[in-house]
């Protein structure tokens, strides 16, 4: 590879021979995790009805079309997420956003492999063995290593892992729905009540939404740059919305069906290991082996993305490096949670109350640029290249930090309780999804209304749309 390849942050035309399908795989193996099952416990807990819960589950799935939308920047340019997101923020604005990306995944890695550890741990326990600190330490050593394993493996390969895992998991998911099905208490599950569409269904939904479409839009065009620029451009859309929102549906869905066998579901510090309880022996075997071997190549997008976010941010470091970092976030972090914290749902959802808002802000604004500015546009080379040009664009930034304050005085955190947090919004991610709808409106006025977008639309280096 010649020096020219190397500093390129634009992927060769030659490695840009991706199927849409291959999106599809992708994103569906990395939704269909075990973690979707906790969700589905969860919105049962917004004490909705069976309907509602339901339309939950399907509308703020379908939320994976901010993914699919954004995808098709980097399908068009070859760019990944936080190389384009130069445009809307500026080549120096974009570091904040950037590293709190970055935060971001390795929080969901963290969280991720927490639940393959979890996972293990169940398995063992199934196995016959004692479950302890000691069988929880051996676990996330274990799942650790697999982890780091799969930092060996090709996009190429990564295709196929995911692939082969999504039909193995899905397969199982069917059968562990055929089983649920007769053993679901449908009279407990159809006469729940329901709850208010704007106080309940609303909070549930904005929680879906904080931890699939939007967690995931920071990695949106991290994989679609591997496109064949002539895919269409529906065709790539419809394979990363649907690639990330069946699956989601169908485990989240298994997830309200096993919250009635399974109570304590939501609450328990180890929640895959009460599933087991639901299920005949040797299909929790199986299911835990197949859980585990799909956590493993769902964990190395976070660790490939965390990589493509420190080159983003000109942060060029030895692979080396970059592997020994991730290693001590993923040992330090999930530790804490495991046996310090000991309380999984807790983290996960302070986690998502935080990052949520900062991650929906930079979205809303990535995505709007996207739809009205560059898809009509298009990007140029000099707009992302060029760090003198578009330092610091102040009505994405500005944008930005409007929705996050917004969002933060409508919400209660552990660091913060807004004075706004009250009625709909008291407790809940509605703050997130708030959040999403200020930043992008902000941004829409005054930076796709204001006419003033020169700035937006030079081309003098090239434009990169086919």
């Amino acid at each position: 590879m010649n020096e020219s390849k190397k500093t390129s942050i634009f992927l060769p035309h030659e490695e840009r021979n991706g199927k849409p399908l291959d999106l599809f795989f992708l994103w569906c193996a990395a939704n269909i995790g075990i973690l979707g099952l906790v969700y589905g416990a969860i919105i049962i807990g917004f004490k909705l009805s069976f309907f509602q819960s339901v339309l939950v589950t399907i509308v703020g799935s379908l939320s994976f079309i901010l993914v699919g939308i954004m995808s098709l920047a980097g399908k068009e340019t070859g760019a990944i997420t936080f190389i384009l997101s130069r445009a809307p923020f500026g080549f120096k604005g974009n570091y904040i956003p950037s590293i709190i990306a970055l935060v971001g995944h390795m929080g969901w890695l963290s969280i991720n492999v927490c639940t393959g550890t979890l996972t293990t741990v169940s398995l063992f326990v199934t196995l016959g063995f004692k479950s302890n600190n000691i069988l929880t330490a051996i676990s996330l050593g274990i799942f650790i290593i697999l982890v780091l394993i799969s930092v060996l493996f090709s996009h190429e390969t990564l295709i196929k892992i995911q692939t082969i895992f999504t039909y193995l998991f899905g397969s199982l998911t069917l059968i562990i729905l055929a089983i649920l099905i007769p053993k679901t208490n449908w009279n407990l599950l159809l006469n729940m009540k329901s709850g208010s569409w704007i106080g309940n269904f609303l909070p549930a939904v904005a929680f879906v939404m904080a931890g699939t479409g939007i967690s995931w839009s920071s990695a949106s065009a991290d994989y679609s740059c591997h496109q064949n620029p002539k895919n269409s451009s529906r065709s790539v859309a419809a394979s990363v919305t649907l690639g990330g929102a069946v699956p989601l549906i169908i485990i989240m869905g298994v997830g309200l069906l096993l919250s009635t066998a399974v109570p304590d579901l939501a609450n328990s510090s180890n929640p895959t290991q009460v599933i087991r309880g639901a299920l005949p022996r040797w299909i929790a075997i199986i299911y835990y082996l197949t859980a585990i071997g799909g956590l493993t190549p769902q964990c190395f997008l976070g660790l490939k993305s965390s990589k493509l976010l420190l080159d983003a941010i000109n942060i060029h470091a030895k692979n080396a490096s970059v592997v020994i970092f991730q290693a001590l976030i993923i040992i330090i972090l999930p530790s804490y949670i495991l046996f310090i914290a000991q309380d999984f749902q807790g983290t996960l959802e302070s986690f998502l109350g935080i990052l949520g808002k900062l991650l929906a802000a930079w979205s809303s604004v990535f995505f709007i640029d996207y739809l009205f500015i560059r898809k009509k546009h298009g990007y140029s080379r000099k707009l992302l290249e060029d760090k003198n040009f578009n330092p610091i664009n102040y009505r994405g930034v500005i944008s930005w930090l409007i929705g996050f304050v917004v969002g933060l005085l409508f919400s209660n955190t552990f660091i913060f309780n807004g004075p706004f947090a009250v009625g709909i919004f008291k407790g809940n991610s509605l703050n997130v999804l708030l959040t999403f709808v200020v930043s992008g409106a902000v941004y829409y006025f005054i930076g796709v209304l204001s006419g003033k977008s020169t700035v937006y639309t030079e081309s003098t280096g090239g434009e990169l749309n086919e």
